[in-house]
């Protein structure tokens, strides 16, 4: 069975779990700056659960800003609720249960809550291979993100919710 709720401070160890096993150590959000994230935005967590374990997760925070600074990854202060903008620092699922739509249905279910929410849009950065995942939900490619983070190469991809 498939469930689909925000976070809460008590999921830290989980979601510290899924964020190492999700990305590199140089990529990876550390357990101080998740908990960070959970007691300032933890309703900017999406989880999905299946059958009780925790198998995919997005979040990241709003703002008024219209571009992900790096420096955003690690300063949750910067987080504000009434934000135009929704920022995703992490689209997450578990290497064991990759490829059966998961992130697909979290991040259907961001971009309802997002626009039910009046956001702008919703704003994310992504390695090359992973663009047409995300134009495929909409998500437009606005070419190579000016990012430093982990020191990979990123792609801005950006999502209008407004006509």
């Amino acid at each position: 069975m498939l469930d689909i709720r925000n976070a809460s401070l008590n999921d830290l160890e989980e979601i510290n779990r899924l964020e190492q096993a999700c990305f590199s150590p140089e990529e990876a959000a550390s357990r101080t700056v998740l908990k960070e994230r959970l007691e300032t935005f933890p309703n900017h967590f999406w989880l999905l659960e299946r059958d009780g374990r925790l198998v995919a997760m997005v979040n990241g925070m709003t703002t008024d800003n219209e571009f992900l600074a790096d420096e955003m990854y690690a300063n949750a202060a910067m987080h504000n609720e009434d934000g135009k903008w929704q920022m995703m620092f992490g689209v997450e699922t578990d290497p064991e249960y990759r490829h059966r739509g998961y992130a697909s249905i979290l991040m259907k279910e961001a971009i309802k809550d997002c626009r039910e929410d009046s956001r702008s849009g919703i704003i994310l950065t992504c390695k090359e291979d992973h663009i047409p995942f995300y134009e495929k939900l909409g998500f437009v490619n606005k070419g190579v993100a000016d990012s430093a983070h982990a020191g990979k190469t990123w792609y801005l991809m950006q999502l209008d919710l407004q006509p």
